[in-house]
């Protein structure tokens, strides 16, 4: 279980910054800390196994027959992306002790962190896709935490939102393309994914699948012309900046590609798509990061272009190339994060971060300007540093490439202006920040070096850059063989890490990049003023009025369905029922099957002769709403003589009991309404409800009359022959509701314990004004609690509770369940209300209705996780017999732990509702009208 302990880490992690954030800055930095160290050394122990080759896995089922599993995945490729959130991680949480202010609240920063940490290390270590898209989700919603992180600040609030945007969106498509991808592979574990390989890129859904899949990658790591995000993202603090935009968020995109490498890759749809959109978001961000006079803004944007790079790398679609994108990803973490952090020290201690007035930095700040100087040069590509080796092997692969005919030298000419671009802004930073004359009415001045240990993360990873540049072999290597080699999916292709290759056009591509670079830099000016002549386009602005037009659209549509009448909800509900069905029946030749009709008896006749009549009378006499309610619940307890007529007793008990609670829940709201209502319906609405009424009601009998006559297979006949067997009980219903389906129910009693708290919040503090006449003029009676139904009302609650626990034991081999019994529990104690007042009941009965429901919802879900202690998936349930003295031989099954939280919801949420709608009044203080 290591590997889930690496992921949870970081969330239990979360709380401890918070609780010691009053302490101080350095004890709530060192409490961020523990969770990740612990996490790092739990991941460094495994290192000798994953670079021998081993894939460590752990796996609980979940839900196995839809293919989600709870399974983890350890190998080179989740050790290096591991490494990087975890070892980065602690820099930044380090660097943020410094970076953010004493009135900032740093345990809240620290804990969104953790957070985001965490998603991030469930989406490298997961091994089922469905499970590695869950905390994909995780990552947009922490990271749009952490960019809003000032949500006082207008744009960091407008740049959260773009992100969250633009990377859900992406995710919604990313959920389809894996969708897909399991459908086509018969599973959404990985293992079973990238051996399917080439059945995946021969199948008809391959296209759509990989589009689908792409899309999720290119908005995830910004890729044209989804790009624009990153750079409103810089309005976050530095650290997150460092952290998200350099070393992990962005990286999860480039992540997918280097993950799914071996399924989707090896087509012509691959490299150029793949390929394509690379080169051009090379290109894009690269141009563009050289005229940004923002400090972060440059970085944003060359950001994009060395994840283009790494795109690009990918979609060359060579084993050479892709073991190129791995190392890249290393190198630009290494000096990209360290870029970031040296330029919130610059910001830090200047108060600005535009490049024209934070000039000659080197005269005040030469310990960071040093530091930030080697960055820069290996984000350029200079030897020696770690950025100009994987520059070398990009170079060498976009010179194997076959696939474009003789348009080949548009991708080596490509990725050779992207280097020259790399070079020039890599200049810039240099010689704007750090030369170039005196610093111009800095906010902070004269600026000075910052704390020492706000340097220690920026001498690391430059000290990594420097390591990796001259001895890769002996620092590198390994990590880099285990990351590709499980990217590729199988052996490595010959490679060199050498610092020298001899004279080659790679090297003269590097040259041509050094020098060009230095020739554009050298005459910016006269393309600093071609690129202000150019048109604006405000990305943000540009995002702001889609995102206005799309909501103006969705309110015009929403106004045009939903005036607010109920009447017009149901008729276009009924309506499109109506078109649908009799579409479908329409290429029908008959209706009638060749299945015979099951004769109706006399009995059977007349009970759907009430049926019917009483539903009639419910409608002629709606306007009167005693006299429909009554009419209703006439409904009600035929419907429940029919479940009983063909030997469906659960359905019938659960019906009748769900008829008396619906019944006082709607005579204590129509206590508040007016006992009768004047028709308000034109002659036109009257006319057209008539239509869908007798429309609805023929379309009904034809689809059933349709179905019953024509033979169709039921999966009632699994249930009846293993519902012993694998359930341990004779009752078929209960042993679907508490085990075969017992996930359907966990879900149910959430939503009704929900509903039951949210109904209580609306209703408190509610007061409405008591009725104190009939429709006729006639008072209501003095006495609210009568003596003999308060009387009998006591002695029936002991014996309906006894009912009440009969039914719930008998209920895994005879008609009942907690169910029903949670129901009958709650008659028996709401008709305490109604006879006795809320204060005397309340006096006797001091239960606590949301504790019950939630104790309800909690004891389900625990005995489901049980499951898992055995090895079995999640809510799979046991059972036994036992020999007990005087008694004999009783079965016991888990599953009755499950029906007891079902029971206690049952009764918890019912309660919360019934009990507190009857204290609604607004005549006198502490009035009842219960």
């Amino acid at each position: 279980m290591a590997l889930a302990l690496i992921i949870a880490l970081p969330f239990f992690g979360v709380i401890f910054p918070l609780l010691t954030e009053r302490l101080g800055r350095s004890a709530c930095s060192v409490a961020a800390g523990i969770a990740p160290l612990a996490a790092l050394a739990i991941l460094l122990s495994k290192q000798s196994a994953v670079f021998a080759g081993e894939v460590l896995r752990v796996k609980l089922e979940w839900l196995p027959t839809l293919g989600l599993n709870l399974s983890l995945r350890l190998d080179g490729l989740g050790f290096l992306f591991a490494l990087l959130i975890l070892g980065i991680g602690l820099l930044v949480i380090l660097y943020a002790r410094y970076y953010l202010s004493k009135q900032e609240p740093m345990g809240r920063f620290y804990a969104f962190l953790l957070l985001f940490m965490g998603a991030m290390l469930g989406v490298v270590l997961s091994e089922n896709l469905l499970l590695m898209l869950m905390f994909w989700e995780l990552t947009s919603l922490s990271s749009f935490l952490l960019i809003g992180y000032w949500s006082a600040r207008s744009d960091a609030r407008k740049g959260a939102r773009m992100a969250l945007a633009v990377t859900g969106g992406g995710g919604l498509a990313l959920l389809a393309g894996i969708l897909l991808i399991g459908h086509i592979a018969g599973s959404f574990e990985l293992s079973r994914v990238l051996a399917s390989g080439y059945a995946i890129r021969a199948h008809e859904l391959y296209p759509l699948a990989l589009v689908l899949v792409l899309l999720g990658v290119f908005t995830k790591s910004a890729q044209f012309p989804f790009h624009f995000w990153l750079p409103h993202a810089m309005s976050a603090p530095t650290p997150v900046s460092a952290y998200l935009h350099s070393a992990t968020m962005v990286k999860a995109g480039v992540f997918l590609l280097a993950r799914l490498y071996p399924a989707l890759a090896g087509s012509e749809w691959w490299f150029y798509l793949v390929s394509i959109t690379g080169l051009v978001t090379l290109l894009v961000g690269a141009g563009m990061a050289l005229f940004q006079h923002d400090l972060k803004g440059l970085l944003a944007y060359s950001t994009i272009s060395h994840l283009g790079l790494i795109t690009l790398l990918f979609g060359v679609d060579t084993r050479l190339g892709a073991v190129a994108a791995v190392f890249h990803i290393i190198n630009h973490a290494t000096f990209k994060a360290s870029l970031f952090m040296a330029a919130g020290i610059i910001d830090h201690e200047t108060g600005s971060r535009d490049m024209r007035r934070i000039n000659g930095m080197w005269k005040y700040m030469p310990h960071t300007a040093m530091l930030a100087m080697v960055a820069a040069s290996a984000m350029a590509g200079v030897p020696l540093l770690n950025g100009f080796l994987s520059k070398e092997m990009f170079f060498s692969e976009t010179l194997n490439l076959h696939m474009l005919g003789s348009f080949n030298w548009v991708i080596p000419a490509g990725a050779t202006l992207g280097g020259v671009f790399s070079v020039a802004y890599s200049l810039r930073f240099i010689h704007d920040v750090f030369f170039n004359g005196e610093p111009i009415n800095l906010p902070k001045y004269p600026p000075h070096e910052p704390p020492r240990y706000m340097k220690v993360p920026v001498e690391v990873l430059v000290f990594l850059c420097l390591l990796v540049g001259i001895v890769p072999a002996y620092t590198v290597a390994p990590l880099l063989a285990a990351a590709a080699s499980a990217s590729l999916g199988g052996e490595l292709p010959v490679y060199s890490l050498a610092i020298w290759h001899g004279f080659n056009l790679p090297l003269f591509m590097s040259f041509i990049a050094l020098f060009g670079g230095v020739l554009i830099y050298s005459f910016r000016q006269p393309l600093f003023r071609w690129y202000a002549g150019l048109p604006s386009m405000d990305a943000s602005l540009l995002f702001e009025r889609g995102v206005v037009l799309l909501v103006e659209t969705c309110t015009a549509i929403t106004q045009r369905l939903e005036n607010g009448s109920l009447q017009r909800y149901l008729s276009l509900l009924l309506g499109a029922a109506l078109v649908v069905v009799t579409l479908g029946l329409g290429p029908l030749p008959e209706v009638t099957g060749a299945v015979a009709m099951t004769p109706i008896n006399g009995i059977g006749a007349l009970g759907l002769g009430i049926l019917a009549l009483a539903a009639l009378v419910t409608v002629v006499f709606h306007r009167q709403r005693l006299v429909s309610l009554l009419m209703l619940s006439v409904v009600g307890l035929m419907v429940a003589l029919v479940f009983a007529g063909y030997s469906a007793p659960d359905l019938a008990l659960t019906q009748l009991s769900v008829e008396v609670v619906t019944i006082i829940l709607l005579m204590l709201a129509l206590y508040f309404l007016p006992a009768q209502t004047h028709g308000e319906s034109s002659s036109i609405r009257g006319l057209r409800d008539f239509i869908l009424a007798i429309g609805s009601g023929v379309m009904v009998a034809m689809l059933v009359f349709a179905v019953l006559t024509r033979p169709y297979d039921s999966i009632s006949s699994f249930f009846l022959a293993n519902s012993l067997s694998g359930g341990g009980g004779h009752n078929v219903v209960n042993v679907i509701l508490v085990d075969f389906r017992g996930f359907d129910t966990l879900g149910e009693i959430s939503v009704l314990a929900i509903a039951g708290v949210g109904i209580y919040a609306m209703l408190d503090g509610l007061r409405l004004i008591q009725p104190r006449a009939d429709a006729q003029g006639r008072n209501w009676a003095r006495d609210r609690h009568p003596l003999i139904l308060a009387t009998l009302s006591r002695v029936l609650l002991p014996m309906a509770l006894l009912i009440s626990v009969f039914i719930f034991l008998r209920g895994h081999n005879q008609p009942g369940g907690g169910f029903i019994a949670g129901l009958i529990t709650a008659v028996a104690l709401i008709l305490q209300y109604v006879a006795s007042g809320v204060q005397w009941t309340q006096s006797r009965l001091p239960l606590n209705y949301h504790r019950m429901a939630g104790a309800g919802v909690m004891i389900a879900g625990l005995t489901g996780l049980g499951s898992w202690l055995f090895g079995k998936p999640f809510l799979t349930s046991t059972f036994g017999h036992v020999a007990i003295p005087l008694v004999g031989e009783v079965e016991l099954a888990s599953a009755m732990l499950f029906d007891l939280g079902v029971y206690l919801t049952v009764v918890g949420a019912t309660l919360l509702i019934l009990a507190n709608l009857g204290k609604l009044t607004q005549e006198k203080a502490g009035q009842e009208v219960l």
